[in-house]
């Protein structure tokens, strides 16, 4: 396990993207929790948000899909 995933800075906050969001290069779409340093993950493209991989408060690993962001 490389850390925990979560969709928004806080449990009372709203997420970061959802569903059909337009994102940019820099749009920060969730946090990796790692050893106790919260990560803010940018799409680092531009598009549309297809499908959420994983759901909040659960671990991933290197090399996991978290988004599919259709480009454009």
């Amino acid at each position: 396990m490389v850390g925990t995933f979560y969709r928004s800075p806080s449990p009372e906050s709203p997420p970061f993207t959802d569903l059909n969001a337009k994102v940019s290069e820099n749009s920060v779409v969730c946090i990796i929790e790692a050893m106790k340093i919260m990560n803010e993950i940018q799409a680092e493209t531009k598009g549309t948000i297809l499908e959420i991989f994983v759901e909040n408060g659960q671990p991933v690993e290197y090399g996991q899909r978290l988004f599919k962001v259709k480009v454009g």
